[in-house]
């Protein structure tokens, strides 16, 4: 059996220096996506299941959304655009 990931694109290019940045992202926005993302799977970690007020908001969470709502914006119109240069 194939694993997946193995033929999965790529979400993110190598810049002349060797850093991996994400798609529609600057270095920096990578980084800070990076920073936030492990930031919010601490948080998430950290929380009380069953305090009956639900999910409370982890600080960063708006400027995360941000940043992932562009990345995959321009990782959708990378992929369309592979897509038609794919064709004969």
């Amino acid at each position: 059996m194939t694993s997946l990931s193995n033929n999965a694109p790529r979400r993110y290019f190598v810049d002349t220096v060797g850093r991996r940045v994400l798609i529609g992202l600057t270095l920096e926005e990578t980084f800070e996506f990076e920073r936030l993302d492990s930031e919010q799977v601490s948080a998430q970690e950290g929380r009380q299941s069953g305090n009956g007020r639900g999910w409370a908001p982890v600080a960063g969470e708006q400027r995360w959304l941000e940043l992932y709502e562009k990345h995959e914006g321009a990782w959708k119109a990378w992929m369309a655009q592979s897509r038609m240069e794919l064709r004969p």
